[in-house]
């Protein structure tokens, strides 16, 4: 009887090791966050908090209305506050086939794709891209919107 209880001891101490290897080499955690927009030019948040020990984010748009995308189109952009207001200006001018994004906009830590009533857009957001403290804006870059469609995402 005394084999088994060795073989479990050491079976124990196994899932122990493992356990702390996996903290130790940082086994990642995925934080999810769901925003929702509607016809009414709103998204339902004005602030989102993530955890700092997040090692990515996946943000999921959902726009809650009835209007085409091309009438009533949101998106979800994530920048620095100091840039919002360029990256928004360029936007425009990028065009809906763009997802009224400037093409290679270093600015923009991320983005999902403009998308209409019943429609849903995810983007993953490595943690790396973030630094706690910094001020990030998440705000949507259809032409006008992002004046309202705005609020503050914080990190750490």
């Amino acid at each position: 009887m005394k084999a088994p209880v060795k073989v479990i001891a050491r079976s124990l101490a196994l899932c122990s090791l493992l356990a702390i290897a996996g903290n130790a080499f940082g086994a990642d955690k995925v934080c999810k966050v769901d925003i929702t927009g509607s016809d009414a030019m709103q998204f339902d948040k004005k602030e989102i908090a993530v955890a700092g020990d997040c090692t990515s984010i996946e943000v999921t748009l959902h726009h809650s209305g009835k209007l085409p995308a091309q009438a009533m189109g949101h998106n979800f952009v994530l920048a620095k506050t100091a840039d919002m207001a360029g990256i928004a200006s360029d936007g425009i001018g990028a065009g809906f086939a763009n997802d009224h994004i400037k093409p290679g906009d270093a600015r923009v830590i991320a983005h999902t794709k403009i998308v209409g009533g019943g429609q849903s857009a995810s983007v993953t957001i490595p943690a790396s891209k973030l630094k706690a403290g910094e001020a990030y804006t998440f705000f949507c870059s259809f032409p006008g919107h992002s004046a309202i469609m705005k609020g503050a995402f914080k990190f750490g």
